[in-house]
C-alpha cells in the first residue's frame, strides 16, 4: 500500500481505489452513480484533503450542479460506505486508502500542503473501553504536522 507522502504510481493508485469502490458497491447492491464516482475521482486526484466547497466547485464546473447538497450527498455516500474519510481538523474529505477493507484509520495531516497519509492502527482505547463495557463505534485520530516535502520549506527548518 503506497504511502501518500511517498512517490508511487498514482494512476494505479486511482484505478485500484475506483475498482474497489465499484466491486464493493456491486457486492452491497449500492449504486456508484456518475456524480458519486466523479466525487471519488476528485478526491483521488491527490492525497490532499478537500473541503466540500472545493469539491462542489469542481462538480459545478463539470455540469453536475451548483447547490451544496450535491457535494454533501455524494461525500456522505462515500464516507458512509468507507470510500472516503472526513478529516475533522480541516473540515475536509480525503479518499480512503483501503476502500472495502475493514480498518480503524488514523491520519497524518500536513498543515502546509494538506496532503493526508492514512495509517491503520489498533483502535485507541479498545482495551479500556472493553473493560468498562463500552462499545466504541467510531474514533478519530489525526496528527497534524509537516510532510517530508514541506519540512525543508518550513520556517526554522535546518
Amino acid at each position: 500500500m503506497p504511502h501518500a507522502f511517498d512517490r508511487h504510481d498514482h494512476g494505479t493508485c486511482i484505478a485500484s481505489a475506483l475498482r474497489a469502490a465499484e466491486e464493493t458497491c456491486d457486492g452491497r447492491g449500492l449504486s456508484l452513480t456518475p456524480l458519486r464516482r466523479r466525487t471519488l475521482e476528485i478526491l483521488l486526484e491527490s492525497h490532499a484533503a478537500l473541503g466540500a466547497y472545493d469539491v462542489l466547485a469542481r462538480l459545478e464546473a463539470e455540469g453536475f450542479g451548483s447547490k451544496p447538497p450535491v457535494a454533501y450527498r455524494a461525500l456522505g455516500f462515500l464516507v458512509d460506505n468507507g470510500f472516503a474519510h472526513r478529516i475533522e481538523g480541516l473540515s475536509a474529505f480525503v479518499a480512503c486508502a483501503r476502500p472495502g477493507a475493514p480498518h480503524a484509520p488514523s491520519f497524518l495531516v500536513c498543515r502546509s500542503c494538506r496532503r493526508v497519509a492514512e495509517e491503520a492502527i489498533e483502535a485507541p482505547l479498545a482495551p479500556e473501553a472493553e473493560a468498562e463495557g463500552f462499545a466504541i463505534e467510531r474514533t478519530v485520530v489525526e496528527a497534524q504536522g509537516l510532510c517530508p516535502a514541506c519540512r525543508p520549506h518550513a520556517k526554522g527548518a535546518a
